[in-house]
């Protein structure tokens, strides 16, 4: 009895930590779970932009290429380029694993691995510096390997994402759709769907005129036009009276099909004869700098947002309907850096464009045909999970009465 009330003492102590102390002093003192997201999230950048780097960037000096002290390197180039990136990819991966193994299963703000999680900045550091410089050691055949496992892990960070996406909105849809929305937002949620249906059907028609200029296009017409019925399809099941999911839900769901097949068709490579030439030049323009920033700061928000949405995955913990205790983890520590290590093998996919032995331009990500399938079979994929979250609950409770 007295143990229960000293760590509710202790926690009630940590959330007063929270509210009242600067930042600068949460920091340094590791009493705010939340501000140490953000440095993991920064330490995650700093990886995808060192990746870059030597793929793009270190490659081309020639006193790099010479360097002979590195033993998993021939003459160093097997650290550059798309090696460069899985080995750099490696490095991240080892640390957010790391991190995975010491702070899975933590429960209690006031437990050591919390503040694990949240401090020892200085030998968190040094771990980093070593596991980004153990890869570089190993020899090629040894980072080839790993290539091969980050194609499936990459698939594990794509299908987390999709799960916390599709998890989203139907937490949007149902939030909208309770009791005390329902009649307030009606006006609201028709217009907001219109909108989105609007957008998806634009987008469609912009996606035929861009990678469907002519007739013999026949993958991109047949990528855009199985887009809209997959679309059609998510609405009519949305909409039957069995399930009666409303309107907003598929319009939602619209946009992201829409998006990861506007994707795939970016990801064709160049010489593609469906691309307009403007996107096939071989000089690189302010707009390709851009959308390579664009592009990366948007992975780096989606792996952040993702790792902290432990609660959309019911099949690994159940939603708790009572408020959390004071002294409860914000959110799931093991669950946030196992995303952060799979994204670390899914930036280097994107990086590469999912094959070792491609080259890519420079300021291009994600380019070639196994980009491409990789976004239609995600595409597809997130159909399906959509369409499944809609007729499980019909099918769970018809075999239920039959039982009974």
């Amino acid at each position: 009895m007295e143990s229960g009330e000293s760590s509710n003492s202790n926690g009630n102590q940590r959330s007063q930590v929270l509210k009242n102390s600067s930042w600068y002093s949460q920091f340094r003192n590791a009493s705010n779970p939340w501000m140490a997201r953000y440095v993991y999230g920064f330490i995650f950048l700093v990886a995808n932009l060192l990746a870059w780097a030597s793929r793009d960037e270190l490659s081309s000096l020639s006193a790099l290429i010479q360097l002979k002290e590195l033993k998993g390197c021939k003459v160093g180039q097997d650290c550059l380029g798309p090696n460069g990136v899985l080995r750099v990819s490696m490095g991240c991966f080892l640390f957010y694993m790391i991190m995975f193994c010491s702070t899975i299963g933590t429960s209690k703000l006031n437990e050591g691995r919390d503040e694990w999680h949240s401090g020892w900045w200085l030998v968190k550091i040094v771990l980093l510096i070593l596991v980004t410089i153990f890869p570089f050691l190993l020899p090629t055949e040894f980072i080839e390997i790993y290539g091969d496992v980050a194609h499936f892990g990459a698939g594990v960070f794509l299908l987390i994402q999709l799960v916390s996406i599709i998890s989203f909105i139907t937490w949007l849809t149902d939030f909208f759709g309770s009791e005390k929305y329902a009649q307030r937002c009606q006006v609201q949620v028709m217009l907001f769907a219109t909108v989105s249906y609007f957008i998806c059907l634009v987008g469609i028609i912009l996606m035929y005129i861009w990678y469907a200029p002519q007739p013999s296009c026949l993958e991109n017409i047949f990528f855009i036009t199985w887009t809209l019925v997959l679309l059609q399809l998510m609405t009519s099941v949305s909409l039957h009276p069995k399930v009666n999911a409303g309107i907003l839900s598929p319009g939602l769901m619209g946009l992201y099909v829409v998006f990861l097949c506007w994707c795939a068709l970016r990801s064709e490579p160049e010489g593609a004869v469906c691309i307009r030439k403007s996107e096939s030049e071989a000089k690189t323009d302010w707009q390709s700098i851009i959308s390579f920033v664009v592009a990366i700061l948007a992975l780096v928000v989606a792996t952040f947002s993702t790792g902290i949405d432990s609660q959309s995955f019911q099949f690994f913990q159940f939603r708790k309907s009572d408020p959390p205790a004071e002294d409860e983890v914000p959110y799931g520590y093991g669950f946030f850096h196992f995303v952060f290590a799979t994204g670390a093998m899914y930036f280097a996919m994107l990086l590469i464009g999912w094959n070792s032995h491609h080259s890519m331009r420079k300021w291009t990500i994600d380019v070639g045909w196994t980009s491409v399938w990789v976004r239609i079979v995600n595409e597809w994929l997130a159909v399906c999970l959509y369409l499944w979250m809609l007729i499980a609950p019909i099918i769970w409770k018809s075999r239920q009465g039959g039982s009974t």
